[in-house]
């Protein structure tokens, strides 16, 4: 839920119960919810009876587009254990991938351009033989 802070005013400001003016941070900050929340929320609201699950959206400060957003999600985890992040490649082991690739290409271009300047070097040579021997 979002924090107010409730200070003493004047009735021209925002006001909040009692006369009191509300003041809300300048930048709204996104909730996030952790896989564990979502289970545990889910699961109290399928052994909910009739009328229960109002309460319990109230309660954790939620809206029914939270409970469907996620059943979606626990129906395409289907069990699935995702891996850890520990497991995956790391950010940095990406870009390190990504250098070495790209080193590799320069390498190889410039190893082509070395074979071509000894292929021009050797076609000059012949040349400069022939033309020593005709003269």
């Amino acid at each position: 839920m979002p924090e107010f802070k409730v200070v003493g005013g004047d009735r021209e400001a925002g006001q909040g119960a009692g006369g009191q003016s509300v003041e809300v941070a300048a930048v709204a900050r996104r909730r996030t919810f952790d896989g564990g929340y979502k289970r545990r929320i889910l699961e109290e609201i399928d052994r909910a009876g009739p009328g229960e699950t109002g309460l319990i959206l109230r309660r954790e400060g939620l809206y029914s587009s939270h409970l469907s957003t996620w059943r979606r999600w626990r129906r395409d985890m289907g069990g699935k254990k995702r891996k850890k992040k520990s497991e995956g490649k790391s950010a940095n082991e990406k870009r390190q991938a990504k250098e070495i690739a790209k080193l590799k290409l320069k390498l190889a271009k410039a190893e082509a351009m070395l074979e071509l300047q000894k292929k021009a070097a050797e076609i000059w040579d012949l040349a400069d033989e022939k033309s020593e021997t005709d003269s």
